[in-house]
């Protein structure tokens, strides 16, 4: 079960954030905000402390009932997203998530790149995945 979906930019602010009341706690903006900051940063670390050459950051962040995947698109864009631990197919669900991203906030002339998303289509959209990846 998908319980929350993030994206940060590539500078590291939160330019999206929905939480989907699934039995986890709920998170405040503040608390989102603090979230993406910790995120981008220990992605950051990561990448530069890894023993692989050419290591991507942090990808899996996992616990006994929840795992935390974040996605880094080639442009930068992160998308993280929370599920129940059973859950599989994050690569899948994150490229429908950018996908969605790349629809109707890139391509939206109206969108401002590295602000908030305010897409109707796009939170119609995301609103329909998580039902589908849900059900």
């Amino acid at each position: 079960m998908l319980h929350a979906v993030l994206i940060i930019s590539k500078a590291g602010g939160l330019v999206f954030n929905k939480d989907f009341g699934s039995g986890i706690a709920r998170l405040t903006v503040n608390e989102y905000l603090v979230l993406a900051g910790t995120v981008h940063g220990v992605h950051a670390i990561t990448a530069q402390i890894s023993p692989v050459p050419g290591s991507s950051g942090l990808e899996l962040l996992e616990s006994d009932t929840l795992k935390m995947f974040c996605h880094q698109t080639q442009t930068g864009i992160k998308i993280v997203i929370i599920t129940d631990a059973a859950h599989t197919g994050h690569d899948a669900n994150c490229r429908r998530i950018y996908e969605l991203y790349a629809d109707y906030a890139m391509k939206n002339p109206f969108h401002t790149p590295e602000m908030p998303i305010r897409a109707e289509l796009f939170d119609a959209g995301m609103a329909k995945l998580v039902r589908a990846i849900n059900s």
